[in-house]
């Protein structure tokens, strides 16, 4: 019988390469703030609907097919 070999590549696993961490770590710090930044968006435009949601409602004209 004829011997063969078969040499095996190493993959680096992505627990071993630091910079997907960082990059990881920056990515969530980035979804934090974004997110952060849509709650502000959002509790401005709850705010302003609370004082103005009458007039907003009335303000309000459906144009054909929408």
């Amino acid at each position: 019988m004829a011997e063969q070999e078969y040499s095996k590549e190493q993959i680096p696993s992505e627990d071993s390469n630091p910079s997907l961490d960082h990059e990881e770590s920056n990515q969530g710090q980035t979804n934090s703030e974004l997110a952060s930044e849509l709650d502000g968006l959002l509790d401005e435009i709850d705010s302003v609907l609370e004082t103005n949601a009458e007039e907003f409602v009335k303000s309000y004209v459906q144009k054909g097919g929408q």
